[in-house]
């Protein structure tokens, strides 16, 4: 070793770790850097596996802040609830920046090692499914690709019997507007939430007096922001699919990008949106 190298250990730094725990140690990157299987010799099936688990690992940190924000809601811990929803929208940006990593794969590319993936597909993501369950787009359609997983199959449908993410934003606003819990709208459990007029016009009352409910008010615009990142993502894959694969079938069955746009049309939380054309 050269005598001239700098050496962080002369600062202080721990060199040896055969009596400690090291950075691997705490993430197990031995696991972590060990669940990537091939099934073909195609190069860039590599890169179809890593996107896709990295993107896996940040929806289990998106459903991880989501439940926290929906606890501190349901306990008035306000801040708390917008710092994790803020997360949240970050996470969607990193999810949407993984795409531009994918678009670099050409149909010649992919086509090497498509047929490897037999019927597997995106939409089969159980994650990405607890994500849509949670903020309150909860087709029980979506639970049946799980069945073969019975501890999965069990916690979908479980979230299906309590008010999503929403739902908890809706009994807020209703509670502080009109001050009576009496008025506030059944929770949509088991089917996509739909826009209900008398959640739009509490939502204008907050829009329109934005320093009496200001706190309602920020919470609407983080819910827009969150689902204006959510949307992005879900553009994102539509012309990435367009782009590998044009308009064949998808590996499980759907339409593929005809699928994928009728996606484009889903609103999280349809009375924000719909209340700006009356502003």
């Amino acid at each position: 070793m050269s005598s001239g190298a700098y050496n962080p250990e002369n600062d202080g730094a721990k060199m040896i770790f055969s009596d400690a725990m090291s950075y691997g140690d705490y993430l197990c990157l031995d696991n972590v850097l060990a669940q990537q299987h091939p099934q073909s010799t195609a190069h860039d099936e590599m890169l179809f596996i890593v996107q896709h688990q990295t993107s896996e690992l940040w929806m289990k940190l998106a459903i991880h802040e989501l439940a926290s924000a929906r606890d501190a809601l349901t306990v008035g811990n306000t801040a708390k609830m917008f710092k994790m929803l803020a997360r949240v929208s970050r996470i969607f940006e990193q999810l949407n920046s993984a795409w531009d990593v994918l678009r670099t794969m050409t149909p010649a590319d992919y086509t090497r090692f498509r047929e490897a993936l037999g019927p597997s597909s995106g939409f089969q993501s159980y994650q990405y499914r607890m994500i849509e369950y949670v903020l309150g787009n909860r087709n029980p359609n979506m639970l049946k690709p799980h069945e073969h997983m019975p501890d999965v199959y069990e916690k979908l449908s479980k979230e299906l019997t309590r008010p999503s993410f929403y739902d908890e934003v809706v009994r807020l606003l209703f509670t502080t507007v009109d001050g009576d819990a009496e008025a506030v709208p059944a929770p949509q459990l088991n089917s996509p939430h739909t826009a209900i007029p008398e959640i739009q016009a509490r939502w204008k009352t907050v829009y329109e007096d934005t320093e009496r409910y200001w706190t309602l008010y920020e919470l609407g615009e983080k819910l827009v922001d969150l689902e204006d990142y959510f949307r992005r993502w879900r553009f994102n894959h539509v012309t990435t699919v367009e782009r590998v694969i044009g308009f064949k079938r998808g590996t499980g069955g759907t339409s593929g990008v005809q699928y994928l746009r009728r996606m484009l049309d889903v609103e999280l939380f349809p009375e924000l949106w719909h209340l700006r054309g009356e502003l």
